[in-house]
C-alpha cells in the first residue's frame, strides 16, 4: 500500500535476483487499496520481456492478511515466496531458500531478521516480545515471525486462510495441518527503510496479544469448539448443582427459608449460565461443518500481460 518510491527499485531486484534461477517463475504484486502511483507504475512492467507479472488490485484497503490470502490464492507454482514492497526484505535470498527448503524437506521456511534495521523502542523490543509469546503459546519455536520473507510449499499453505491480523501467527497456521518439525528458518538479510514510512506502529502490541488469544482457540479448538464451551458449561453447571443441592439441604434438611437469600439467585444463574455454554458450543460444532471458503478481500481488477 502506498509504495511508489519502493515499487520500481523492488520489482528491479526481484527480476536480478531470479535472473539465474533455473525453474520458472512468476511474480504477483497485490495493490492493496493505493491511493499513490504505486499501480501505475507496476502496471509499467507489464510488457516486460522474460517477466511473468500479475498484479491484483484490491478495491480498497484489506490489509495484510487479505493481500497474502489473494496472493497465495492466485499463486500456481509448487512453491510460494512473499515479501513486503518497502525494499526491506531481499528478494537476493530467494533462491538459496528454494535450495534450504528442497534439502531440509520443509514445508515452511521463515526468514529471520537477525540483523534486524528498524528502531529498538518502537519494532525491535515489541517484535521480541511478540515473538516470545507466540513461541510459548503455540509451541512454535520461530524467532521472527513477523518477517515478511518466507518460503512456503503451495499444496500447504493452500489448505490455510489467513484472516484479520493472522498474518502474525502464520508458522502456528501451519503448524495445524504439518508437524511443526517440517518449519524451519534461516537468517536473511534486512534492510533499513529507504523511503515512505511504516505501515505500523507500537499500537499492534495489543492487537498481537488479542489475536494470540484467537490462535490459541482455534489450534486447540476448531474442530471441536462444542468442547471448549462445553466444559465451561459443565464446569459452571457443577458448581450451581452443588450451591442448589446445598440451598435443598437447609431447606427441607434444616428446616430453613431460602427465599432471600442471595446464594439462591447465585445458583439459579450459573444453572442458566451453564444451559447458555453447552448450547453454545453445539451451534459452534454446527457452524464449523458450515462453508468457511468465503475470501476477505474484494479485488477490483486483475492486470497481466496480454498472450
Amino acid at each position: 500500500m502506498n509504495e511508489e518510491e519502493s515499487l520500481r527499485p523492488m520489482i528491479d531486484r526481484v527480476i536480478e535476483a531470479m535472473k539465474g534461477f533455473d525453474k520458472s517463475w512468476e511474480l504477483i504484486l497485490i495493490d492493496d487499496g493505493s491511493t499513490d502511483r504505486t499501480l501505475a507504475y507496476a502496471r509499467e512492467y507489464l510488457g516486460r520481456e522474460g517477466l511473468d507479472l500479475r498484479i491484483i488490485e484490491f478495491q480498497r484497503n484489506f490489509g495484510k492478511a487479505a493481500g497474502l490470502q489473494a496472493g497465495f490464492d492466485a499463486a500456481r507454482g509448487r512453491l510460494i515466496a512473499t515479501l513486503d514492497g518497502d525494499l526491506q526484505n531481499d528478494p537476493y535470498d530467494i533462491p538459496s531458500m528454494v535450495a534450504e527448503l528442497d534439502a531440509r524437506d520443509l514445508d515452511l521456511l521463515c526468514g529471520w531478521r537477525k540483523a534486524r534495521q528498524d528502531a529498538l523502542v518502537l519494532r525491535k523490543i515489541p517484535s521480541w516480545c511478540a515473538n516470545y509469546l507466540i513461541g510459548s503459546a503455540t509451541g512454535v519455536k520461530i524467532h521472527d515471525n513477523g518477517c515478511g520473507l518466507k518460503l512456503y510449499r503451495s499444496a500447504v499453505i493452500k489448505q490455510v486462510r489467513i484472516l484479520g491480523g493472522m498474518h502474525r501467527f502464520i508458522p502456528a497456521w501451519v503448524a495445524s495441518v504439518v508437524p511443526s518439525s517440517r518449519i524451519g528458518e534461516v537468517v536473511v538479510t534486512h534492510h533499513a527503510r529507504q523511503f515512505g514510512e511504516s505501515k505500523y506502529g507500537i499500537s499492534r502490541t495489543i492487537r498481537v496479544f488479542l489475536d494470540l488469544l484467537s490462535v490459541l482457540f482455534f489450534m486447540r479448538f476448531r474442530q471441536r469448539p462444542g468442547h471448549f464451551f462445553g466444559t465451561i458449561g459443565l464446569f459452571i453447571g457443577a458448581v450451581s448443582s452443588l450451591i442448589l443441592l446445598y440451598l435443598a439441604w437447609v431447606k427441607f434438611g434444616l428446616g430453613e427459608d431460602i427465599g432471600t437469600r442471595p446464594l439462591l439467585l447465585v445458583g439459579v444463574m450459573l444453572f442458566l449460565t451453564s444451559i447458555q455454554m453447552i448450547t453454545t458450543g453445539i451451534l459452534a460444532e454446527m457452524l464449523t461443518r458450515s462453508d468457511d471458503t468465503a475470501k476477505n478481500y474484494i479485488v477490483r481488477k486483475t492486470y497481466q500481460k496480454e498472450a
